[in-house]
């Protein structure tokens, strides 16, 4: 493990020379300004480091600029990698000429324009949060159909901040749901940004019950510190517990950040079958475990299916299912991509989105 991570750092170093490098050789510019442009670039990764080192010290609006800069600077770097990799490829295969990597002022405005339109297009599409219906039928003794919201991954914080998060509630009350289930992630990386801006006052709002599990980020965020702040939002934290709701039993499975948390055999031990069972578990390994121990319906997210294409293409590979709904046996699953997002606010070839589950 320790070899692999090593290995993994050593190639995303290799790309970032091999990013600057060409933004170097490509620019049509004075030396000079050449490097002033790579001193700016730099910069832009250092905020990265600087949002995350510093968040307690400096200033609300610093680290958020801070965060804004660096997390979005790691997805125009990969963009960037991307194009000119191709460019690269069809260069050394003789389709281009290699003159457009070098001191090219069409192939400059063309790379700048390219960039503008999928960061444009992936920060209004982010806005855009899309309500995915969902249905199931059950065959177990429920008081009466069920409308429940689901959500996942707000990651509120410095970059979602609390005019973000009274929209997403806007949208959540506007459903009047019975319930609202979280499947983890509400907090990003600190408390600080969501106890200044007392984000709390927002989830009061929803006058259904409102029910949770932590998710990996609460644990870098210090998940302590989490349960005092859902106790404040109103919000019912299911930490490897079980609440039951109008004969529907709602299970928060502790996030696998926490090595010793329990198993779904241990979470099911002692629940009665007879009632519909819900399964809240933040990341989505081991979907199996859902099916032998008699869940009927799991909700999880984490994965946020990539953010950004082709990360997604990645996700699939790494989950058994890593975005949207899948069946094992008789259990439902559904994988959310999130409704918020961790880091720079851009989706491409992915979504933001809260399910609209009726249970009927």
């Amino acid at each position: 493990m320790r070899y692999t991570f090593i290995l993994m750092l050593l190639l995303v170093l290799v790309a970032i020379v091999y990013i600057y490098y060409r933004v170097f050789t490509i620019l049509p510019l004075p030396t000079w300004a050449k490097y002033s442009v790579i001193g700016l670039m730099v910069c832009a990764f250092a905020s990265i480091f600087i949002s995350y080192l510093f968040s307690n010290k400096l200033s609300f609006s610093v680290v958020s600029f801070f965060y804004e800069v660096g997390n979005s600077w790691i997805f125009i770097m990969l963009y960037l990698f991307m194009i000119f990799i191709v460019l690269n490829i069809l260069c050394l295969c003789h389709i281009l000429p290699s003159s457009i990597l070098h001191n090219n002022l069409t192939s400059t405005l063309s790379i700048l324009g390219v960039m503008l339109v999928v960061f444009i297009y992936g920060n209004i599409h982010y806005k855009h949060k899309v309500r995915q219906p969902l249905v199931a039928k059950t065959e177990k003794k429920i008081d009466s159909p069920k409308k429940i919201v689901m959500i996942s991954d707000l990651h509120i914080g410095y970059h979602n901040q609390r005019k973000d998060l009274a929209k997403w509630i806007s949208l959540i009350e506007k459903e009047e749901p019975d319930m609202v289930l979280i499947a983890g992630d509400i907090i990003d990386f600190s408390l600080r940004p969501i106890m200044q801006q007392e984000d709390y006052k927002e989830f009061k709002r929803i006058k259904a019950p409102i029910y949770a599990c932590l998710g990996n980020h609460e644990y870098l965020a210090n998940e302590k510190q989490a349960e005092e702040f859902y106790s404040l939002s109103g919000i019912t934290l299911l930490r490897d517990s079980v609440a039951v709701n109008d004969n529907v039993v709602i299970i928060g499975r502790d996030d696998r950040s926490n090595s010793q948390r329990k198993t779904v055999k241990e979470l099911t031990a002692n629940i009665d079958t007879s009632k519909y069972i819900i399964l809240l578990d933040h990341q989505p390994y081991h979907l199996e475990e859902a099916q032998i121990n008699n869940i009927d319906f799991q909700f999880s997210g984490h994965t946020h299916y990539g953010q950004m294409f082709p990360i997604n293409l990645i996700t699939d590979i790494i989950y058994e299912k890593a975005f949207g709904e899948y069946f094992k046996g008789k259990t439902q699953y559904y994988v959310s991509s999130g409704l918020g997002i961790w880091g720079a606010k851009f989706r491409v070839g992915t979504r933001s989105e809260y399910i609209v589950f009726t249970l009927q």
